[in-house]
């Protein structure tokens, strides 16, 4: 194993402890890990706790607010909209919610000029906040400024730099990919499996800590294969698994396989069968077909679901690629991404 240092960002002081439903933690890749052939990486399969926090305060929507004189008013309408990040207010940088709400708490109801990016374009817009019957100012803008969620990793390379989910992480209000300006792994554990049926696609829960005694990596790039960032030493003397080559798309073929993933706090290998393989779909996050032929999994969680997105995919012996979605009508089924395009 390469030589490898790091620093750990410590942002987070305090040990909370908060029970998730694991979703699909449904991402442009811009991390470049795949170096060339022969490479080889762990295929992990066990669960992580996700935190985010946004590059600006995301714009989630607007609402109308009532007035001192009673009649309901919409200051921010068509002004700003959903999946703007405001990065400003009155000429000052903000990086939190709770600054802007400070900011237009002692605005006195004065214009407020924010400073947004939309479409990768940053512009000045001008509204007036709302006076309330209680005294208070109010913009009718509802805003997120981070996010969190438990997924799987689905690879360590030998220098310590992690994949995970297979897919990036969008706003589940607006659908859009995150925009992130940094984000942390921590320690997390599966509680408990709600199985999938036709239709509805079952689910997995989990607890993860928080604190700086539980972070075991950071995360830099939320894009539309995964998540990436690096792992901490601790962590990666922690995962103690085989090191496998990376296959390339043309090794990938349809027939037996299995996916790596942790469910009762053990992680196992599960036999599948790739159904499809379609090289021609590069990056769409279902290149690969696969369909749940192992009994211990199907009785565990009746097949693929919601928190196994990233899930490693290992054929003879190499690693080629992560499950990303369920089928909802079939929860036996689901679709994978080439570990090539992920690690492109």
């Amino acid at each position: 194993m390469k030589e490898w240092k790091r620093k750990i960002k410590k942002r987070m002081n305090f040990t909370m402890c908060t029970v998730l439903a694991i979703g699909i933690l449904l991402g442009n890749c811009s991390i470049k890990v795949l170096a060339e052939e022969g490479d080889k990486v762990i295929p992990c399969g066990m669960p992580i706790g996700i935190y985010m926090q946004t590059d600006g305060i995301m714009v989630i929507g607007t609402s109308a607010v009532m007035g001192l004189d009673g009649l309901e008013k919409e200051p921010a309408k068509d002004i700003v909209k959903a999946g703007d990040y405001i990065l400003g207010y009155n000429g000052v940088a903000i990086r939190e919610k709770e600054e802007l709400l400070q900011m237009v708490g002692k605005s006195g109801g004065e214009d407020a000029v924010l400073t947004i990016r939309r479409d990768q374009e940053t512009l000045d817009v001008r509204m007036q906040p709302v006076t309330t019957s209680l005294g208070e100012y109010k913009l009718g803008i509802w805003v997120r400024d981070d996010t969190q969620g438990i997924g799987t990793m689905t690879y360590i390379d030998e220098n310590g730099n992690f994949g995970a989910l297979g897919h990036g992480i969008s706003d589940m209000d607006t659908g859009e990919l995150v925009a992130i300006s940094n984000g942390q792994l921590y320690q997390t554990q599966i509680r408990s499996i709600i199985k999938g049926e036709s239709g509805n696609p079952g689910s997995l829960a989990g607890v993860i800590c928080y604190g700086k005694d539980s972070q075991c990596g950071d995360i830099f790039s939320n894009t539309q294969c995964g998540i990436f960032g690096t792992v901490s030493e601790a962590f990666l003397a922690d995962v103690n698994q085989e090191w496998v080559e990376v296959a390339e798309k043309d090794e990938v073929h349809t027939g037996e396989a299995v996916i790596r993933t942790t469910l009762d706090g053990q992680r196992n290998d599960y036999t599948i069968s790739i159904l499809e393989v379609n090289a021609s779909r590069e990056g769409d996050k279902k290149e690969l077909v696969l369909q749940v032929t192992d009994p211990r999994l199907l009785d565990k969680t009746g097949g693929i679901v919601q928190g196994m997105s990233g899930s490693p995919i290992i054929q003879d012996g190499k690693l080629i690629g992560a499950v990303t979605h369920v089928l909802v009508q079939d929860s036996t089924k689901g679709y994978g991404i080439f570990i090539e395009d992920m690690m492109r």
